[in-house]
């Protein structure tokens, strides 16, 4: 019988076993005994001494946990033992932030198709679209956009992209729709827009004010419950604060057409914070 073979030391034990002899003295592979063990658990503090006394590197891997399982197969009492393990504090209070919005984009459009039983696929670089979706039409190129930037029109994103430099500095240029489906735009409201690319073909900029026909949800509820009120109040500063949109030759002509005199308001309800009922 081979004296090294796992299979014949387990014939062994087991005979022993069944003959009723006392093995307790038989190490292994082990350099201490049973004996060893129930010594250094009685006389120690910590687990960290209990290694020192088996002569055992403290901070050898699973060593802790290997003598700690022998420690309960005799049966002995370590409650006296401190575990040597840092206490965890609680953990820091995590609130969502507006500034990591678009490293938080793409995460956030793939929940939403997701969610709306389409599966998603995040291709590899150097792609131009940041999503490939399984819609019940085929396969969809979707380029992500975010913004956090409010003008006093509303909120205003850069759809455009730039073209490689070594400076960074290339002026934008507008997404080919041969290569981009849709965009899903994200504003700082958290509003989510679906806009087919064909819509603004040749576009590097959006007012999203123009374009709330194509919201398609909101998770406004991530921030909190307080996020939204205090998104509102500022925006409502800013705009009093300013002149009124409405009559400024800074803004743009189709805008000032949708409030001249008897056109009536034809923005949604939200709007309405500028009275502009009876323009």
């Amino acid at each position: 019988m081979n004296a090294t073979s796992a299979g014949a030391i387990r014939i062994i034990r087991r005979n022993a076993v069944r003959l009723g002899l006392d093995t307790s003295h038989f190490r292994g592979k082990r350099r201490w005994s049973d004996e060893q063990l129930r010594r250094a658990v009685s006389e120690s503090r910590s687990w960290d001494e209990v290694l020192d006394a088996l002569g055992l590197v403290i901070n050898g891997g699973g060593m802790r946990t290997h003598v700690r399982s022998h420690a309960i197969r005799l049966g002995l009492d370590f409650s006296h033992l401190d575990s040597d393990v840092p206490t965890v504090s609680e953990p820091r209070a995590l609130k969502p932030d507006l500034k990591h919005l678009r490293e938080a984009g793409a995460s956030l459009a793939a929940a939403w198709f997701t969610l709306c039983g389409c599966n998603v696929l995040f291709p590899i670089e150097p792609a131009v679209y940041d999503l490939v979706v399984a819609m019940p039409e085929g396969l969809s190129r979707v380029q992500v956009k975010t913004t956090t930037h409010y003008s006093r029109n509303g909120w205003m994103v850069s759809i455009g992209r730039r073209p490689y430099s070594s400076g960074n500095n290339k002026r934008l240029v507008p997404y080919d729709p041969e290569v981009i489906d849709y965009f899903f735009i994200i504003d700082g409201d958290l509003n989510m827009y679906l806009i087919p690319s064909r819509v603004i073909a040749g576009r590097v900029g959006l007012l999203l004010r123009a374009h709330t026909g194509y919201i398609v949800g909101n998770v406004s509820g991530l921030p909190g419950a307080d996020a939204g009120v205090a998104k509102v109040a500022a925006r409502s500063s800013a705009l009093t604060a300013d002149r009124d949109p409405r009559r400024s030759r800074m803004a743009p002509a189709w805008f000032r057409w949708h409030f001249s005199i008897g056109a009536g308001c034809r923005w949604p309800l939200s709007c309405r914070s500028w009275a502009c009922q009876g323009w």
